[in-house]
């Protein structure tokens, strides 16, 4: 059982030529709403992915907040939902043809997620075993949840995403922190992969597992070091894909109890869907990610510390 406590969003997604200029204007290609937010597409993704999730956030109280709820209950995650009087939180994206993107948040009743919100829900929140993290509700929040999952003996892993307010004195109470490259600079002001990663590791943080899209993944700490190569695909949207990474880390980690195959099937999760449009819409079942191994027989797949 899995517990994710973080944000909703709903994602308004402008594809275009290319990213827009500043002092330009230019016309959308298309343009489409879609149920997003870091910690929704986590919780949403582990569910898809065959586990048991228990999601903390908060929803507004406007149309949008009715849109998110609505999702939720179509995919059996509503009942931690904490209504709240604001708006609810939404994304402006931009996504390219050849499937770049870049994201500006409001926070809206994300903002409203508190350590006492965390506290009050904790007793249902500590049957799980393994919690999920992001950066997109108050920092406090997530120190506050760390902490208590780790004084209860959980596994918690953080998403430093977006990477700014961050304390490093979450680091002690994190089992594995998942940055992407730029995530990784903005946290140590390295741009070595080597050197950065190390000065997480010296920063308290116990494990790091770099996302680094089409590139793979690397993973160095208490559990091993491991380098993890991409599947080549047809990029279309890589919109979430780090959000389902990370679930599907988590997902396959609770399911086989091994980081190795832990990281394989959340490239895999990942690969498929920046095949397909959307945050959530992208997100692929289990059977999916099993019949995608499979017909690939894991054969590209190194067990390696080379790039390090």
């Amino acid at each position: 059982m899995i517990a994710v406590i973080g944000s909703n969003n709903v994602d308004l997604v402008l594809t275009v030529d290319h990213f827009t200029n500043p002092g330009e204007t230019q016309s959308c290609i298309s343009f489409e709403r879609f149920s997003g937010g870091k910690g929704a597409n986590q919780a949403i993704a582990c569910k898809k992915l065959g586990a048991t999730v228990r999601f903390l956030t908060c929803v507004g109280d406007d149309e949008n907040g009715q849109f998110i709820l609505q999702n939720f209950s179509e995919n059996g995650i509503a009942e931690f939902a904490v209504k709240v009087r604001s708006p609810n939180g939404f994304a402006m994206i931009e996504v390219t043809k050849t499937g770049e993107n870049r994201i500006i948040i409001y926070a809206g009743a994300n903002g409203f997620l508190t350590p006492e919100t965390v506290r009050e829900n904790a007793p249902d929140l500590l049957e799980t075993s393994v919690l999920l993290l992001q950066n997109e509700i108050p920092f406090q929040t997530s120190f506050e949840a760390a902490k208590l999952f780790k004084a209860n003996g959980k596994m918690v892993i953080f998403d430093p995403a977006p990477a700014h307010g961050i304390d490093s004195s979450i680091f002690k109470f994190v089992d594995i922190i998942t940055p992407n490259e730029s995530e990784l600079i903005a946290l140590t002001q390295i741009s070595s992969v080597r050197e950065a990663i190390d000065r997480l590791l010296k920063s308290g943080c116990k494990n790091v597992l770099l996302k680094m899209g089409e590139k793979g993944c690397i993973f160095k700490g208490e559990y091993g070091e491991f380098y993890v190569e991409s599947f080549k695909v047809n990029a279309v949207d890589t919109t979430a894909a780090g959000d389902i990474f990370n679930a599907a880390f988590a997902v396959g980690f609770c399911r086989f109890g091994d980081i190795y195959r832990a990281l394989v099937f959340a490239s895999a999760s990942a690969a498929i869907s920046v095949t397909r449009k959307g945050a959530q819409s992208s997100i692929p079942f289990y059977e999916e990610v099993a019949g995608f191994l499979n017909a690939r027989g894991g054969n590209n797949f190194t067990k390696t510390d080379e790039i390090l």
